[in-house]
């Protein structure tokens, strides 16, 4: 009998075990959606991911397809169109998908959108042109006060967290600079590097993969970036600025829980994974894990964190 019981018991506990220690791989390739062009920094974490993604799952391809258009809210639209089957997954973006809706330009709701994981966020940072005659923060002030209006400042997209910091900026040193929105960052770039604004308001990894072609000025983190040790935080220059913008994974509405708890704990996975997190070091992302069990409770926080902020930035319905 006691043989039969321990029999049993191992019997029970052997997938149990298996399960525990399993990927949850997909059956089938990954249609993984970007809701901005070529380039930028969700093209990057989707690239770093498909990366990794192979090496955890080798039957599996990650095909990455751009659907871009109005600062995101083109796909974020149409996300609900796609097949609800766990393997169709969009790329999703805080605080674009608060901010957009609130403004009203949009066709979607933030509760349209249905987000699974979120995986990194990368904090704003000021950044000009190597070429141009501001040399630091004081200088952009200078400038910025000495001609109001005149400065022009890229980012991505309207209604956007490059749009929000901007107008933050603005209200928090009390200058006038104007604000450029393009589809993306890798649009963006151009125009920086070229001369066509005079700079803009970006995330970190903008500036570490343009370093030798950008000077940065400032960046919205707690501490200095570590590959970036000479560029002052907003703290240092007198205001209590640590933000940026999120970006996770998105679902259907209609895909079901399990499906979404397994694409969950799968870039968990990835995000675990030691490659992801040195890629994620030297792009300057700083990643996080918010997955399925604590979603609601962050995009509770987040939804009323920037719905205020929307409010004070004028970014609100009017």
């Amino acid at each position: 009998m006691n043989r039969l019981i321990a029999a049993l018991l191992l019997g029970l506990a052997a997938p149990l075990a298996s399960a525990q220690g399993a990927l949850p791989c997909p059956d089938r390739n990954v249609q993984y959606w970007q809701a901005f062009p070529p380039g930028g920094e969700s093209d990057l974490s989707a690239r770093h991911q498909q990366l990794v993604l192979k090496k955890k799952c080798p039957a599996i391809e990650t095909i990455v397809q751009y659907k871009a258009g109005a600062g995101g809210a083109l796909m974020w639209t149409q996300m609900n169109q796609l097949p609800a089957d766990g393997v169709n997954v969009v790329g999703v973006n805080l605080p674009h998908i608060v901010f957009q809706p609130l403004e009203g330009q949009v066709q979607y709701k933030t509760q349209d959108v249905t987000p699974v994981f979120w995986f990194h966020y990368t904090p704003d940072i000021l950044v000009v042109s190597d070429k141009s005659p501001i040399k630091t923060f004081d200088d952009f002030l200078k400038a910025a006060k000495a001609e109001p209006g005149k400065l022009s400042l890229g980012g991505s997209g309207s209604n956007s967290a490059n749009h929000a910091a901007h107008e933050r900026m603005n209200a928090a040193f009390g200058v006038k600079t104007i604000y450029v929105p393009f589809k993306g960052t890798g649009d963006m770039a151009t125009s920086v590097l070229g001369g066509q604004v005079d700079g803009a308001m970006t995330y970190v990894p903008f500036a570490i993969a343009n370093k030798a072609r950008v000077r940065p000025l400032a960046v919205a983190m707690d501490k200095r970036h570590p590959l970036m040790p000479d560029v002052p935080t907003f703290k240092e220059l007198g205001v209590d600025w640590v933000d940026g913008a999120y970006r996770g994974i998105g679902v259907p509405k209609s895909t079901p829980p399990e499906q979404r708890k397994r694409l969950s704990d799968l870039w968990r996975a990835l995000n675990n994974d030691p490659e992801m997190k040195e890629l994620a070091a030297k792009s300057g992302f700083e990643l996080v894990n918010v997955g399925v069990e604590e979603m609601d409770a962050f995009m509770q926080s987040k939804v009323k964190l920037y719905t205020e902020g929307a409010g004070r930035l004028g970014l609100g319905k009017k």
